[in-house]
């Protein structure tokens, strides 16, 4: 894992040497930096293959630093965790909504950091490694061939709520707001309100889910959106 670099964001020193110890313990190359303007412009010179990123730093803060990378063609594909004290919920929701891959809340376990980690890392690869075909469980979605399979018999989906459903299940394990579900999905149609995302999951629902009001595939995350299940 040498030649996955993560970059740790955050202005405690004591912070970064326990998740650096951590992480190089199991095999990863860890860098640092201790505010925004120094962050960017390590990344300008070596692009990490992941970004551990505080959000109050000195000068320029978390979000911003977030906002930036994932809007420049060069580093939007880089996943970020965010790892701050900052816990409250419209904290979280913005940190995903501006493209956060995972987000942590201090205080904190190194074992569960680091397990969070290796999780972004394998939803990353999968991700670019995608075959056509997607099989969960009971689930066979043709991502090519615009057919789903539950337990072996075909799903009638809309277009709309089978392009939903290719999002969520393509990235697997990731969280998404419903705004962010509406402009992947629906993109700048008008007239369509946040909670068109709720009636089409639950129809989605009603068709892969053996008991929707327990749901295994597509789970509700309480106050921020929607993700498709890694494993069943």
């Amino acid at each position: 894992m040498l030649s996955t670099k993560i970059l740790i964001i955050d202005d405690e020193s004591d912070l970064i040497e326990l998740v650096a110890y951590n992480l190089k313990k199991e095999g990863f190359n860890v860098y640092s930096a201790q505010n925004g303007v120094e962050a960017l412009k390590l990344i300008q010179k070596e692009l990490p293959s992941l970004i551990i990123l505080d959000l109050m730093l000195p000068g320029i803060q978390g979000f911003e630093i977030c906002k930036r990378l994932k809007n420049s063609s060069t580093t939007s594909k880089i996943p970020i965790i965010m790892l701050t004290a900052r816990a409250e919920e419209m904290d979280k929701v913005l940190g995903l909504e501006l493209g956060a891959d995972d987000y942590i809340t201090k205080p904190f376990s190194p074992r569960e950091l680091v397990a969070r980690v290796k999780a972004v890392l394998r939803r990353i690869e999968a991700a670019t490694t995608e075959t056509p075909v997607i099989q969960l469980g009971d689930l066979y979605i043709d991502t090519e061939k615009y057919q789903v399979l539950f337990r072996g018999k075909p799903l009638n989906l809309s277009a709309t709520d089978f392009k939903l459903l290719k999002f969520l299940a393509m990235n697997r394990g990731r969280v998404y707001s419903r705004d962010q579900l509406l402009q992947a999905v629906w993109g700048d149609e008008v007239f369509v309100e946040p909670r068109t995302v709720d009636v089409h999951i639950t129809r989605l629902r009603s068709q892969i889910e053996e008991n929707p009001a327990t749901p295994r595939y597509i789970k509700t995350v309480r106050g921020i959106g929607y993700k498709f299940a890694e494993q069943i």
